[in-house]
């Protein structure tokens, strides 16, 4: 496999030059000795690159810039995405004029955020209104990170509707688990279950705003944005063996199906920041995209493993590490469950052509 690929030469859009705050996040990635598996250095970084970056930036800067990262490391691109996610739905929160009162939490410039919002059978986190203010008791489960940020963005339930709450992470009354995570990619990307036991929470927005606020699928197209670029190495990987000296027909082949599955993904992608501000119904498109992207980024996984055979992924550390990563990552794409929502919309009428 390639030694290492510059994602500058590759930006999400070609056609465009990388804006000055995705080149300085990159440059800064750099000089970071163990960028992606040093989580704490990573973290640092990443909260320098959510405090730099414009409050008017087009979506397509922060797609082209958690692609770029993800084709230097995905585990760099699953601490950053989140951190990015919680800043941006915090954002929204601001401009609808949302009084968030962070400060209560702790919340400082150096702090690290995560977005909780999985649901799990067996598990159930209530948020409860106090003297006080609110408070959060029960259990969280997926909880990426939880043991090294400082605050976060959780679910939890209110009656028969979930709301989100900020909160803080490094208090008595939060106990994230040491596991299980037998995870073979994303090993420094834990998420695991976290109790709460009658901790503090401020309020983001009404009951049910999360899932309802058009920037919901913003979040969930950028990361469909990490897939993508964490798979442009495997294409680059294949490109390297068709143009060995004796490289056959099929090396080719593979090449090519990669290609053109990758092609079409970033076209989806490039239509989708086109798009996605005046669409009607931007759920339905961010379930479209993330189809699209996670079936290049299986049939990549796919050819490289026909193509290059064992050797890579016990010789080559870094292949080894991003194709187990993807493996891992892609499935926050609940595959045919997924599916069968997107055409449930579809039989429902939305989304027409």
């Amino acid at each position: 496999m390639p030694a290492h690929r510059d994602p500058r030469n590759t930006p999400l859009l070609a056609e465009l030059p990388l804006t000055d705050s995705v080149a300085g996040a990159l440059g800064a990635a750099d000089g970071i000795d163990g960028f992606g598996t040093d989580v704490a250095a990573t973290l640092g970084w990443a909260v320098a690159v959510g405090a730099a970056r414009a409050a008017d930036r087009p979506v397509v800067e922060d797609w082209s810039l958690l692609a770029s990262v993800a084709s230097l490391d995905v585990a760099a691109a699953r601490i950053l995405e989140p951190h990015l996610d919680a800043l941006d739905i915090l954002d929204q929160a601001r401009r609808l004029d949302v009084d968030v009162d962070l400060e209560s939490i702790g919340v400082h410039p150096g702090s690290s955020w995560g977005v909780f919002a999985a649901e799990g059978p067996g598990t159930r986190l209530e948020a409860h209104r106090a003297a006080t203010g609110w408070r959060l008791s029960g259990t969280k489960p997926w909880c990426s990170l939880a043991h090294e940020l400082t605050h976060a963005l959780v679910t939890a339930w209110v009656g028969d509707e979930r709301r989100l709450f900020a909160v803080a992470l490094r208090t008595p009354q939060v106990d994230p688990h040491a596991g299980p995570w037998h995870a073979r990619g994303l090993t420094q990307v834990m998420s695991a279950p976290v109790e709460f036991t009658d901790a503090t929470a401020v309020p983001v927005g009404e009951a049910g705003w999360y899932l309802r606020r058009p920037g919901f699928a913003h979040g969930g197209i950028g990361v469909a944005a990490c897939w993508w670029g964490g798979a442009l190495p495997l294409r680059d990987a294949l490109l390297e063996a068709a143009r060995r000296t004796g490289a056959d027909q099929l090396s080719r082949v593979h090449l090519a199906r990669v290609d053109t599955a990758l092609w079409n993904a970033r076209l989806t992608l490039k239509a989708a920041a086109a798009t996605i501000d005046a669409d009607p119904d931007p759920a339905l498109l961010a379930g479209r995209v993330r189809a699209i992207v996670s079936d290049a980024v299986e049939t990549a996984l796919t050819e490289v493993a026909h193509a290059l055979g064992p050797l890579p992924l016990v010789a080559d550390e870094r292949h080894a590490r991003r194709v187990a990563d993807l493996q891992i990552y892609i499935r926050q794409h609940h595959g045919e469950r997924d599916l069968a929502r997107l055409g449930g919309s579809v039989s429902e009428g939305r989304g027409e052509w």
